[in-house]
């Protein structure tokens, strides 16, 4: 008997008439229909949410490192000549020298950094001040080149001018915008022979930045180096140092080295300790949804099983005679995998398709869920960041379109089998 090449155009031929049935040959159409629907939903679900993930994943670090130290270095306690506790550094100009000369880092800036009460127009809210230098503050991404700004930061210590640079949620907090005084009040003031007084000192809002993360918005004012040491007594001292790094994933890789720069009493604090654990939340999230979503598509290819079965019992008479002129067991398993397989392949692409489509616009759509929703779709004081961020990987998209035609074609073979296994004696027993 002369064999046939696999998949050959004859098996594609009978396997595209099977998929076209019409509801009097057994309706087999609607399952395809079905399943194709079903498949091509699930992998849109999946590849939005591996955007949806990576998105907010990218943006939440982007947002720490382009407004936060990558390495924070402080002081541990020591006893000063007057016989006081301090962590004040001291030697901070020395210190960023040494610690500017390690192979990775970028630069190294002395802060002055305390919490203190601010109020304007009657209003009154919590912040946290950092003082810093006008060149060091220019460096900072989030800052410097903000998603939205006010004023100009060239006046931020600029030489008569008592300004600062606050937050948005910070400004609008208590109302204020550029080129408005606010007061800032810190308990811990002046030093006097009747004890320690409150000081209240009156800055110009110079700059108003918007990082794009809602609690440093809410929360941050930067306020000249020099201005800073004087208004928390820390005249010729700073109270940490910050540290910017080339890469800041590989930031456990400089640990000794800016320990050894830094010095005997040196602590170090790096981003990932400060937001570890929330990155780990999400990457558990993100296996969690992924296998979540997997078995959504497993359940949609699942469906292509039933068309199959249906399909394979509607066709018993036309396999008999397909067996009786000749076709063998492995054409007819490719006929009927050829079935399941296109529908995986066309639901697949389809899938994709929607998802890639749904992570390029997200913006638009999320903008069109917001207005209908009243505005409350999204809570930036809960989730930190102000949109719902989507970034489109190919890796995403692949393993999406792996398991999505994995699947289809796992679950296709068994039906295939069993129609390539049919008796043809027994299929055109009563015919």
């Amino acid at each position: 008997m002369a064999t046939t090449a696999p998949f050959s155009r004859f098996e594609w031929l009978i396997a595209w008439r099977y998929l076209r049935a019409k509801r009097a040959e057994g309706g087999v159409s609607v399952m395809t229909w079905i399943s194709l629907v079903g498949i091509t939903l699930a992998v849109f679900a999946l590849i939005a949410t591996l955007a949806v993930r990576s998105g907010f994943r990218a943006e939440f670090v982007d947002t720490i490192l382009g407004a936060n130290a990558h390495v924070t270095l402080y002081s541990a306690p020591y006893q000063t000549e007057a016989g006081t506790t301090s962590r004040a550094i001291t030697d901070y100009a020395a210190m960023a020298e040494r610690v500017a000369a390690v192979p990775g880092v970028t630069r190294a800036a002395p802060l002055v950094r305390g919490q203190v009460m601010a109020s304007s127009t009657g209003q009154t809210t919590g912040v946290e001040v950092f003082g810093i230098a006008a060149e060091d503050l220019a460096t900072i991404p989030r800052i410097a080149d903000p998603v939205e700004a006010e004023g100009d930061l060239s006046r931020f210590g600029a030489d008569g001018v008592a300004g600062i640079a606050v937050g948005s949620g910070v400004a609008r907090e208590l109302g204020v915008g550029v080129g408005d005084v606010i007061r800032l009040i810190s308990p811990d003031g002046a030093r006097t022979p009747f004890g320690t007084s409150p000081r209240v000192s009156n800055y110009e809002i110079v700059y108003i930045f918007t990082a794009g993360r809602y609690d440093i918005d809410r929360t941050r004012v930067y306020m000249p180096f020099e201005e800073a040491q004087v208004y928390f007594n820390s005249e010729g001292a700073a109270t940490e140092l910050e540290v910017m790094t080339e890469n800041p994933e590989d930031v456990d890789a400089l640990t000794l080295p800016l320990l050894a720069a830094a010095g005997d009493r040196a602590i170090m604090w790096t981003w990932k300790d400060a937001s570890g654990s929330f990155l780990r939340a999400l990457d558990i999230e993100d296996n969690v949804m992924f296998v979540i979503l997997s078995v959504l598509v497993l359940i949609a290819s699942m469906n292509i099983v039933s068309g199959l079965i249906m399909l394979v019992k509607n066709k018993g008479r036309d396999i008999g005679i397909l067996r009786t002129i000749g076709l063998t067991e492995g054409s007819i398993l490719r006929v009927f995998f050829i079935c399941g397989s296109l529908t995986g392949v066309i639901g697949t692409v389809l899938g994709v398709i929607l998802g890639c489509i749904f992570a390029l616009f997200i913006d638009p759509i999320f903008s069109a869920v917001n207005y209908m929703s009243g505005g409350n779709a999204w809570d930036p004081s809960i989730r930190g960041i102000y949109a719902l961020p989507a970034k489109l990987q190919w890796g995403d998209v692949l393993s999406a379109v792996v398991l999505s035609l994995g699947l289809s074609f796992v679950v296709t073979i068994f039906p295939a089998r069993r129609a390539a296994r049919m008796n043809p004696v027994e299929a055109l027993r009563y015919e």
